[in-house]
């Protein structure tokens, strides 16, 4: 028997659909839910698809839930939240930046050809 799902809970969801604007899941109570972009990340979200795909199985937290139309809002910068809340002081620690011998000359040597291909992701960088 499953219990009814309400604001607040976190659940797990299966991504059905990606649109400019969000992302679409379905429930385990069958709910269809969106996770509108400015509930994607705390970052800047040019593309939702850097952070789902569709068939993706994520967690999120419940924002609101109309059970008569059975549609629900979801957040899932708000799992992200949760996680940061909780990691130990000694995880943030950065190791200082070290320039190489050659500098940022390849850097410079390639921004030309990325500007031209107009990247849209880091994994292209």
């Amino acid at each position: 028997m499953s219990y009814p799902i309400e604001p607040g809970d976190i659940v797990t969801v299966t991504i059905t659909g990606i649109q400019p604007y969000g992302a679409f899941a379905v429930l385990p109570d069958h709910t269809n839910g969106l996770i509108h972009i400015s509930e994607i990340s705390d970052r800047f979200v040019a593309d939702v698809h850097s952070f789902v795909d569709i068939g993706d199985e994520v967690k999120v937290k419940v924002l609101d839930i109309d059970h008569q139309s059975h549609q629900a809002k979801l957040s899932l910068k708000a799992m992200h939240r949760y996680k940061r809340r909780y990691r130990r002081a000694a995880s943030f620690k950065r190791s200082p930046i070290v320039e190489t011998p050659k500098g940022f000359a390849p850097l410079r040597e390639q921004l030309p050809r990325w500007i031209k291909r107009g990247i849209t992701k880091e994994e292209d960088i």
